[in-house]
């Protein structure tokens, strides 16, 4: 069954991205401790066994240089703070690779899953932890159960491996009397090396069945109901009034700014009623006609009123209006199944423009414009 809200709504969606950021700001990422624990082991076990001879080298030069000291040294004051010194160095610098390798896999561990995160957040202390009722809750949850389940299986699962690991090496261990002490010492540390590698192999099964689980519990813990999408829309993007009167306001200025186009045109093609188009053609300056405006209804009497005051020639060519109101977006070139059409319409009005000056006889409205049969609208 789906989790509930406060509301009762079921949590059915997938979190929002905003949650998910908003989560990793207050430091909930899925991580797992057995991926970090498996990391450290193996990685412990690697460095143990290939800095052996390393480290053995430098314990046995520090045992040398203590167990062997001179008559001089012996009566020196001041030669056991320096043989202390020497040896705390010498021990240092014997562990600092395997050191440096638990330091890289401890980091390496969480950051697996859930990637690197620093929360300011995540530190300061919340109430919520200190109360014991909330406590209690989280004592006998679901999780708490998973979780004890969990270290079962871990310890089962360890604890066959280890009676296979001791069947394995059981000869090996039992002929170890048999050798000499620096060979049995180091026969005894390789046994002890492989098994710490063993067993922790064996924990790269825990890790790779509890990565799916936390996966799984932190997307279900983030999940969200469809409520919850709704308000977070409101607070991200605004109210839906506020929105709506956002949009209208750019869809005035839009308006403006195309009307504002209008005087420029050279000529307005009309439905006649209902869409009205404004043109521009330099043929210097152009390779095809511009679209400046378009409209309907309203917008296309409008256009139609700022034509008439500023002397624009209005032609009625209904086929050719809707085309290019359906087609042309806003100072965007005309289609070129367009270009014979509205070459016959800009033809027409420069020429009665001529007339106009007294240059040339009167044009002839042109009356067969065919337009496409793939542009034409009703």
């Amino acid at each position: 069954m789906a989790e509930e809200d406060d509301s009762g709504q079921e949590k059915t969606e997938d979190p929002s991205s905003r949650k998910l950021e908003k989560a990793r700001e207050e430091g909930q990422v899925p991580r797992s401790r057995e991926l970090t624990t498996t990391a450290i082991l193996l990685i412990s076990g690697i460095g143990l066994y290939s800095f052996a001879g390393f480290m053995g080298t430098r314990i046995v030069g520090i045992l040398r240089e203590n167990f062997t000291i001179s008559r001089d040294r012996i009566f020196d004051p001041s030669a056991m703070l320096s043989h202390l010194s020497a040896a705390l160095v010498d021990g240092l610098m014997s562990i600092i690779p395997l050191v440096a390798l638990l330091v890289i896999a401890s980091i390496l561990g969480p950051i697996a899953l859930g990637g690197w995160l620093y929360s300011p957040q995540a530190m300061l202390p919340k109430g919520d932890r200190m109360n014991p009722i909330a406590g209690l809750k989280r004592m006998f949850s679901t999780k708490s159960l998973l979780e004890l389940l969990k270290a079962l299986a871990k310890v089962l699962l360890i604890l066959g491996a280890t009676v296979l690991v001791l069947k394995f090496y059981a000869q090996p261990m039992f002929r170890l009397g048999d050798e000499g002490v620096n060979q049995s010492i180091i026969h005894s540390l390789k046994i002890s090396v492989q098994s710490l590698i063993i067993l922790a192999s064996v924990t790269i099964l825990i890790a790779a069945i509890d990565v799916p689980i936390q996966l799984w519990e932190f997307t279900k813990k983030m999940r969200m109901s469809r409520q919850d999408l709704k308000d977070e829309s409101k607070d991200t993007d605004g109210k839906p009034e506020v929105k709506g009167r956002i949009r209208q306001l750019q869809r005035e200025i839009a308006q403006r700014r195309m009307m504002s186009k209008v005087p420029e045109a050279d000529v307005i093609i009309t439905n006649p009623t209902h869409y009205a188009v404004a043109l521009k053609y330099q043929p210097e300056l152009m390779d095809t006609p511009i679209l400046l405006a378009k409209g309907g209804d309203l917008m296309a009497l409008k256009i139609r009123e700022i034509a008439a005051a500023h002397n624009i020639d209005i032609i009625e060519s209904a086929p050719l209006a809707r085309a290019i109101f359906h087609t042309t977006d806003e100072d965007s070139e005309i289609p070129s199944g367009l270009y014979l059409a509205v070459a016959q319409i800009l033809a027409y009005v420069f020429q009665l423009r001529n007339f106009r000056k007294g240059k040339g006889d009167k044009p002839v409205y042109p009356k067969n414009i065919k337009i496409p049969k793939d542009l034409e609208f009703d």
